[in-house]
This record gives structure tokens, sequence and C-alpha cells, in this order.
């Protein structure tokens, strides 16, 4: 720590600074930085992962071959029509509150990165894969005050091991509504909305207004009718259970609100509420599709200027939020006296066994946006252990999108289809079965569990782009598709990985910024 000090206090220049900061985490042997990863090409498998994920009748320019239309009845039963969206995961069950996550992580890294994304010939790509979930999203909001949130049964659904091509399993669609409320998901959908709505701004005027539209209704339903969707979908508990509550989308949709519509009334809400729904008095490690107050925190900190701060009269309320952010951001940097997220031996933070990667793609994006934001207003971090400046903070964001890469233990690219070594056994029902267009005869249910599911072959369609649930806390995996917990794979972890490559692609291609011989990439 010393040496970092003196290696700065000596260092006037902004070159030599950047090579302190190398040489500093270079000493704290987190990860190999002499490895080098193409950032772009990356970025682009990143975002073809999502047209694995597609439920509905898939558009005539998919460019995953191997799947097919699926999931053509949806709503059928219940008379709406529920045709779309996306899996969330391994399994062929339509997850709402995952699903608009996964939306609103994909905007906001196009919201930060849509440059970075455009250099890489990838714009249209991540504009498509956002339409696909919010197009659902239209439908499934038939009325005001009613929202259709899972299609499909967890618990059926995971006794059998079919492509969603042949599914048999039930697909029961279930909704929320004045009566059965469920303010987080409706929270959720509003940001989703809220927040593709800035991207389609001028790409699509007419649709981001209808966005909207919809948002604004989505979260008058949700904050009107006040009530967890677990407890009105009781079906969800065992998957996607609402453990943070609903208080935390509701600020994080006022927010986005805000982002969108530049009306005060959202803004205010996320103020005079901060206390009552615990935006300003959590202090959480980890960011999710379920947890959301880190990345609200980390929004108002950047939202809240000195001088709006004066015309609304909250300088307490922001300097509130803004400690929460940095407690958030100085855990994962291992800043706190307090508690900080663990990190495996060779440096992945580590918030728990199932499915490990998510938080760490979360994490990242956030890092990497608050950089960003520190450079641009000339600020630096306030830990407990000292203020950081922006350059460590986007290293070490960097640090953790390398290891997802291959800079790891294993040797393992952790983002399937990615590099000359990833995992090969996904738990994936789809990956895992001959594909639709080269077997088109029905598979069943326990055809595809005694014959698919345990073979040692590697799986015979490549998922590409999916990033799985990555190492346990010693940095071993086992590529084994009975491993659940870490070769299955979900959108919403990916989805924050974008913003991330997309950036480190920009970085790539500039002469200045980190462009270090340490640093550049092949």
């Amino acid at each position: 720590m010393e040496e970092k000090r003196r290696c700065f206090s000596l260092s006037r220049n902004k070159f030599l600074q950047h090579w302190c900061v190398i040489l500093f985490i270079s000493s704290l042997a987190i990860l190999p930085l002499t490895q080098s990863f193409n950032y772009g090409k990356a970025l682009s498998k990143s975002l073809l992962y999502f047209e694995s994920q597609r439920s509905g009748r898939l558009p005539y320019n998919q460019r995953v071959t191997w799947r097919h239309h699926s999931g053509l009845t949806d709503g059928l039963e219940q008379g709406v029509d529920l045709v779309g969206g996306y899996y969330d995961a391994g399994d062929n069950v339509k997850f709402g509150l995952p699903m608009a996550f996964t939306i609103t992580m994909l905007s906001w890294g196009v919201i930060e990165y849509g440059d970075e994304i455009s250099s890489a010939g990838q714009y249209t790509h991540a504009l498509e894969a956002i339409k696909w979930g919010t197009d659902y999203f239209i439908k499934a909001h038939t009325h005001p005050n009613v929202l259709w949130v899972e299609v499909g049964d967890g618990d059926t659904d995971h006794y059998c091991w079919q492509r969603p091509e042949d599914m048999t399993t039930s697909r029961q669609a279930y909704k929320v509504d004045e009566k059965n409320p469920g303010s987080d998901v409706a929270g959720e959908t509003a940001a989703a909305m809220a927040a593709a709505s800035i991207v389609f701004r001028k790409t699509n005027p007419h649709y981001s207004h209808l966005l909207l539209q919809h948002a604004e209704q989505l979260f008058e339903f949700g904050d009107k009718f006040r009530g967890k969707y677990d407890e009105s979908v009781r079906v969800v508990k065992g998957y996607y259970p609402s453990v943070s509550g609903f208080k935390d989308e509701l600020l994080w949709a006022a927010l986005w609100l805000y982002k969108a519509t530049d009306k005060e009334d959202y803004l205010s809400y996320a103020l005079e509420k901060a206390n009552e729904f615990g935006g300003i008095t959590w202090a959480i490690t980890e960011f999710s599709w379920d947890v959301k107050f880190p990345a609200l925190q980390i929004i108002a900190s950047m939202l809240l200027t000195e001088e709006n701060q004066r015309e609304m009269g909250f300088k307490l309320v922001f300097e509130q939020y803004r400690s929460k952010a940095e407690y958030y951001l100085c855990a994962c940097l291992n800043k706190n006296n307090g508690s900080n997220v663990n990190r495996t031996p060779a440096g992945l933070l580590y918030i728990r066994q199932w499915n490990n990667m998510q938080y760490v793609s979360n994490a990242a994006f956030l890092l990497t946006v608050y950089s960003d934001y520190l450079r641009a207003s000339n600020q630096r971090l306030r830990c407990d252990r000292g203020k950081v400046g922006p350059e460590e903070v986007f290293l070490f964001a960097r640090s953790q999108a390398d290891y997802i890469l291959g800079a790891n233990p294993m040797g393992m690219s952790y983002l399937v289809g990615y590099g000359s070594r990833y995992p090969q056994r996904m738990h994936h029902r789809g990956a895992s079965i001959e594909s639709y267009r080269e077997n088109k005869g029905f598979i069943g249910c326990t055809q595809g569990y005694d014959y698919w599911y345990p073979r040692n072959d590697p799986n015979p369609n490549v998922v590409v782009g999916a990033l799985v649930g990555g190492p346990d806390h010693m940095d071993r995996f086992s590529d084994d598709r009975k491993n659940f917990m870490q070769t299955e794979a979900c959108t919403y972890n990916t989805a924050s990985l974008v913003g991330v490559l997309a950036k480190l692609h920009g970085v790539e291609e500039e002469d200045g910024y980190l462009n270090t011989p340490l640093l550049a990439s092949s």
C-alpha cells in the first residue's frame, strides 16, 4: 500500500499514474495481466446468446439456426397472446422478473456504451435483443393494472428434459392484477420499458413513446396496489422469489422513469421514499435480478447534481444515497473496514455457490459505469481505506471480465463459444439434445432424461455467448451437465456483461486511456 502511495505522489503524469495502478494491481496477484482478449469478438458472441434463448416464432434473420419456433400457443388457454419473450436459462419457462431485469441491463448497457457497441458492428443486434423482450412485455401488459408474469410451471418443467420445440409440459400463464398485486415485477418491467424507451428514442420514436406509456402505467399499478408477486403467483417461489421485497423495484422504476421523461415527480418519489423504502438505509454487497439497491443508489448518486440538490432541497438524501452506493463499490474493491465481498484465491468476486457469475458481471458493470462517472466529474471514490481513482476502479472491473474470458487458474473461458477452452456440457435442454433442424422427430420427456441428459459427450449445440454459473470459491469448475450450479447459464448473467465488453472494446480501440503494452489486446 505504501509503495502505491509513493508511486502516485511521485507521478504527476497521467500515463505514469496508469502504470502505478497496473503495478499495484499486479502486486496483489489478483489475476495475470499479461493475457489479452478480443473484447469485440466476446461482445458479438454475448449478443448472439439471446437468440438461443428466444421463445416464439423465430424471425427470418435468426442466426442461431439450431433453434426453431416454440411456445406458439403460449397464453391461448387464458385467451391472451403470450407468444415470444425469452427462456431465462436452460429450462423452458418464461419468468417475468428475471426477463425484465435482463432487458433493463441490456438497455442500460446500450445507453452507456452505444457508440462502442456500434463501432463493434453490433448495434442492430443489441437493439434486436432488447426489442424481443419489450415486444413481449407489451403483449403481457394487457390492461393498465394487469401484467402476465410467467408462462409455464417450473415444477413440471423440471421433471422433463425436452427441447423447447417439443414441449409437452404445462404452459399455464400467471398474472398479477389489482386483487393479486406484484409491485416488484411491475416495477422491474416498468424500469425495463423506460430504459428501452431511451434506447429507441432516436431510431424508433413511436415505439419509444409506446414503451414509455406502458412503463408509466406499470409503475402506477405497482405503486397503487402494493404487494410481492410471489405471494400472488406462488408457483414462482421455488425459482425466482422476491426476497428483497418490492420497495427496491419501485425506487428503481422511479429513477428509470425520471431518466426517460425528466419529470421531477419521479425523482421526487425516489427522494421522498428513500428512507421508507430502504434506498438510503440498506447497505448491500450484491446486485441481482432480485436486489436492486446498489444499482439504484448508484443511479441516484449520478443523477443528483449539486444544482438540483439545491433546487429540490434534498442534499442530505443525496449524500446518503451516495454513501450507500460507495459502500457497495468499496466492498467490491475490498476497501471497506467492515463487510467486503469475498474473493476466490485468483481474485474473482464470490457471493454464493449457485450461479455466482451473475453477481460478477453485475458488479463489473456497475464498477465500469461508476468509473466513467468519476472520471467525467473529476472525482474519486471515497472508501474507508482511502480514496480510489477511476482508473483503479475500472482496472478491477476489467480483471473480472478477463477472469470470465480465461484469465483464471482453469484456463477456462466461462463465456461459452469464446476462446479455445470453454464449457462443453452446459446444463441446457435445447443445447444438449440434437437440434430440431437435424432431427424433427419428437423427443419425449423421459426420453430426454434417459438418453440425452446423462451423456458424457459434449452438447451437440453450442449456446454461444452464454455466461455459465462459473467456478466455486476455490476457482474449481466441473464441466458436467448435472452440475447445474456451475454449468447453467442465465440471460441476466450475460446482459450485464454486454456493457462491460462494449466499454473494454472501446478502450481497446483508443490510443490513449490504459492502452499500455501490458494491457493491449490481441
